[in-house]
């Protein structure tokens, strides 16, 4: 990964989960950061922008500016249920912010760009493992606009020879994801608590989970194989390939949290899907991917993680 020294990367969506442990990663491996942001902030060795996705001219000014080599789109509007309630919102940031950042790297020298998205992109009807041939055919907001975004990031490459790549990962987890209402998360506070967790399906669809740092690695691998393999225009899946079901989970983390309290189940009606699942045969054999965690470890480190910050923030 030495060939991240010096590089110039711009990334979109810096603040949040996956782009904050991307970012981090990046300064580690010696890159100049140059990150989209919607609100101040400040940081030492990151050039901040301010801005939004809906932004074009200061999205290309900054991508000239700063002589960007490698673009890491993934910024979104990544909740399902606020999709739902905004679709508008979904559309906006999810498909106009996709094709703002594509249409700025096509007029500017950007060499790479990695388009960040999801399993979603399959919708409903299609039979797990999902593999990167499937048709996009998302039917709900979030899901919609995911498939879009890809469509349209295809686009760019074949009409255009953008030199772009998509990375879907399963469900994503790891310590600074504050979201609790996620599965893993709010099943670790809860038990931290001493509270019952609790599980609002029946608890028996099957997902993919897949470990933050697994996934900030794979996307890396895919820009830095950019360089050396003819792959762009291509989507790649990384997953552990072992998906779990929501009762699995819950009862996993309360074994390594040495925990008795059973879940509580509420078995409220759930529209998702029954299994959603990835394959990752395409990225194992092209990529020669291999994960460095699996889920049982990803766990570990997670728990450690929230139960020194609950230490840390104990109004929490």
């Amino acid at each position: 990964m030495q060939s991240w020294k010096n590089k110039n990367v711009f990334v979109t969506g810096s603040t949040g989960f996956v782009g904050s442990h991307l970012v981090q990663e990046l300064l580690r491996l010696g890159a100049n950061v140059t990150a989209l942001v919607r609100k101040p902030q400040t940081h030492d060795t990151i050039n901040f922008v301010l801005g939004s996705l809906d932004d074009f001219q200061v999205i290309k000014k900054a991508l000239e500016d700063d002589e960007i080599d490698t673009v890491f789109h993934v910024a979104a509007l990544a909740v399902v249920g606020e999709a739902h309630l905004n679709p508008m919102a979904a559309f906006e940031t999810n498909i106009r912010g996709t094709w703002n950042i594509l249409e700025a790297c096509r007029q500017t020298s950007v060499k790479r760009v990695i388009v960040t998205s999801s399993e979603k992109v399959y919708g409903d009807n299609a039979i797990p493992p999902y593999v990167e041939s499937m048709p996009l055919a998302g039917r709900h907001p979030y899901d919609v606009s995911k498939s879009c975004a890809d469509l349209i990031a295809a686009m760019y490459f074949h009409t255009y020879q953008l030199p772009v790549c998509i990375v879907r990962c399963g469900n994503l987890f790891g310590g600074g994801d504050l979201n609790f209402t996620r599965l893993i998360p709010g099943t670790i506070q809860s038990l931290i608590k001493n509270q019952a967790p609790v599980i609002r399906s029946a608890g028996s669809s099957a997902r993919d989970f897949f470990y933050i740092e697994d996934s900030i690695r794979a996307h890396l691998l895919v820009a830095e194989k950019m360089e050396s393999s003819p792959i762009a225009g291509e989507a790649f899946h990384f997953s552990y390939e072992r998906p779990h079901t929501v009762l699995e989970v819950v009862e996993e983390i309360s074994k390594l949290m040495n925990s008795d309290l059973m879940p509580i189940i509420q078995n409220q009606s759930n529209l998702e899907p029954k299994h959603e699942y990835l394959s990752a045969a395409k990225a194992r054999n092209l990529l020669d991917w291999k994960p460095m965690f699996d889920f049982e470890s990803g766990l570990v480190k997670t728990i450690e993680w929230y139960q020194k910050y609950f230490e840390d923030h104990v109004d929490c």
